[in-house]
């Protein structure tokens, strides 16, 4: 066993085989972090909005995807560092941000989603990456983060 072997068994009170086990099964891991994940985030992503106009649907999404972005952080951070790595991970982030894209299309007017670069751009503002962003390098509160995505999209739709 190598030294980050028996550091990560010691740091989770587990025995170096389990941490060696799980190292060459890290495809099985990816799979119960992603379970982890999208069981946490379901219930919101699967809500419908209940905005009557379309830029309170969009301000609606900003708020459900602060409040999904900030339980994914953990998990998705970690994953997202090993994404190159896996096919799993890959599919899933590819599924993830198909899935997020197509709420944000369904929440605009076709006068807005015929604007190319509008949509592009607000497909940046509204991803994980952005919140990853503002939370850890940036390192503003969510009530910050979610002002600053809010200014990015007003920036974009006004």
């Amino acid at each position: 066993p190598t030294a980050e072997t028996r550091c990560v068994a010691d740091r989770a009170g587990v025995g170096r085989r389990t941490v060696f086990r799980l190292f060459n099964d890290m495809e099985g891991v990816y799979r119960e972090m992603h379970a982890i994940m999208v069981a946490r985030i379901a219930p919101m992503f699967a809500a419908p909005l209940t905005s009557s106009t379309w830029r309170e649907r969009l301000d609606e999404i900003v708020e459900r995807r602060a409040a999904m972005f900030e339980e994914m952080l953990p998990i998705k951070s970690a994953s997202d560092a090993h994404r190159y790595r896996s096919h799993f991970l890959q599919t899933e982030h590819k599924k993830l941000t198909k899935m997020q894209r197509e709420t944000m299309l369904a929440a605009l007017p076709a006068s807005v989603t015929a604007q190319n670069e509008r949509i592009e751009a607000l497909d940046l503002a509204l991803s994980f990456e952005a919140w990853r962003r503002l939370r850890q390098e940036q390192r503003l509160a969510p009530k910050q983060a979610i002002a600053v995505l809010r200014r990015m999209v007003r920036a974009l739709i006004d």
